[in-house]
């Protein structure tokens, strides 16, 4: 009974009782009698234990199909994957700091369909997560929650100590996946969140097995044209940003882990430019956001009202360029009077905009609304007629991606991850070379968007297909599916 009461405690075990209520033949020791099964199931109270050994060895997975993988590449049975996502599933209505939560529970929770998954996070993000699952289980998937002590929480609430804090917990990671990697003999490690391309996974450069970093950003920077007109304190922040970034992209651990990386995902284009000459082959371009099926507009004509509606969304901070966008809206009513501009949004910067929508005397036609549930978000998107997003400085830019999903023409600076989403034939992308010549090219494409209304809805149409076909959820988990097999394959070949 000891015996049994051990083997209650092996991950393997535990992580298909979270995911299904059942134990499986093929995860119990070799030497487990039919009788000590039986013994075991009833003690700790399981549906039922079966063999699913022949399910679990298809000739390719569905998520490898859809990736159009050739059949010959192909992984015999489930890979052990190890995923460390520091932030992952925040609180409704509250950000944990870091970046890419959303994509990791959206990532994680499809791949388990294919990979058994082993989930290190932060504990920040049980509570949020436990929610989760006690309403939709993941089948496949395991939560390690991993925390540092509690006199360190206060670092969290500052921009420079927050990153250090993620840091440490790094290390506190490492050593949670050391432990478990003793009992489960991972296939493969993959660091998937915070989405930075500048801090060390410890568990990439350490943890003796194949390793992938991603998708990460962070090397875009503002243009200095646009810099001058922010205040001393911001542009300190952004130097201070600079300065810490260069700091950890010379920690040994960080240049271990990169080397050591077989893919290296990066989330757009600076990205891919920041990372080091000598591991830039192993570059893949990867989004850091997506969309689910059921979020996308049904494919009807959009119906224009009386009015030219405009939208904007985001966080009112000065690197979002909304300032821009209230200058370039003046400049196209005095034109096209029939138009209303709406932003959603909070943040530090709404007074600043609030000033400035008087001084322009826009009060009647400009109107800044709180941030909403992200349903009312998307509807809101659905009934515009362009979405503009100025952006300065943004490596994901989901709400781009989200307004596409909603069929409507996006209007960005070509930088970033917006100027990565936006394409001809669903956008018009402004180059960022001064705050004037912005503001000016923005305001000519509203008004040609306003002119031209087959345009606009061809443009529409445009960005919704995009998003389906690119930003479904399924294929951005695809995509990693493929680099799992490629990166396995691989080892088998050399092994």
């Amino acid at each position: 009974m000891n015996a049994l009461r051990q083997m209650t405690y092996n991950s393997s075990v535990i992580r298909s009782a979270l995911g299904c209520g059942e134990v499986h033949s093929s995860l119990l020791p070799n030497d487990v009698s039919p009788q000590a099964a039986e013994s075991l199931r009833k003690e700790i109270g399981f549906n039922k234990i079966e063999s699913i050994r022949d399910e679990m060895e298809p000739s390719t997975s569905r998520l490898t199909r859809e990736a159009g993988l050739p059949t010959d590449a192909k992984i015999k049975g489930r890979p052990r994957v190890l995923i460390s996502a520091y932030t992952c599933l925040a609180n409704a209505g509250q950000r944990f700091p870091g970046g890419g939560d959303l994509m990791a529970w959206n990532v994680i929770r499809r791949l388990g369909r294919t990979c058994d998954i082993w989930v290190v996070t932060c504990d920040k993000n049980r509570a949020a997560i436990e929610a989760k699952l006690s309403k939709e289980p993941v089948p496949g998937v395991e939560f390690h929650f991993v925390g540092l002590p509690r006199w360190m929480t206060p670092l969290l609430g500052a921009m420079g100590t927050l990153q250090f804090y993620a840091y440490l917990w790094q290390w506190a990671a490492y050593f949670a996946a050391r432990r478990l990697h003793r009992h489960v003999r991972f296939d493969l490690a993959h660091h998937l969140t915070y989405t930075n391309d500048w801090m060390a996974s410890v568990i990439g450069a350490r943890l003796p097995v194949p390793y992938v970093r991603g998708p990460g950003g962070g090397a875009h920077r503002i243009p200095p044209p646009f810099l001058r007109q922010f205040s001393f304190g911001a542009r300190f922040a952004e130097a201070f940003r600079s300065f810490g970034q260069w700091v950890f992209r010379h920690d040994p651990f960080f240049l271990l882990s990169q080397s050591r990386a077989k893919v290296i995902f990066a989330c757009n284009h600076e990205a891919v430019e920041g990372v080091a000459a000598r591991w830039r082959s192993k570059v893949r371009l990867l989004s850091v956001n997506g969309i689910s099926a059921d979020e996308l507009a049904p494919p009807h004509p959009h119906v224009r009202g009386e009015k030219f509606r405009v939208l904007s969304a985001g966080r009112l901070v000065p690197l979002k360029g909304f300032d821009l966008a209230v200058r370039a809206f003046k400049t196209f009513s005095d034109k096209c009077p029939n138009a209303e501009f709406t932003i959603v949004g909070d943040g530090p910067e709404l007074p600043v905009l609030q000033k400035l929508i008087r001084d322009l005397r826009l009060e009647a036609s400009v109107r800044v609304e709180k941030w909403m549930p992200r349903e009312q978000v998307l509807s809101a998107m659905r009934d515009c007629d362009v979405f503009v997003f100025l952006s300065l400085r943004d490596g994901g830019g989901l709400v781009v991606i989200e307004a596409m999903a909603g069929g409507r023409p996006v209007i960005c600076l070509a930088l970033g991850g917006p100027g990565l989403h936006t394409v001809e034939g669903c956008g018009i992308k402004i180059p960022a070379h001064s705050p004037e010549q912005v503001v000016r090219e923005t305001a000519a494409a509203l008004e040609l968007l306003e002119k031209d209304r087959d345009l606009c809805e061809r443009l529409g149409g445009g960005a919704r297909q995009r998003a389906a076909e690119v930003y479904d959820w399924d294929r951005v988990s695809g995509q990693i599916m493929e680099t799992y097999e490629d990166v396995l394959v691989a080892r088998s070949s050399e092994a």
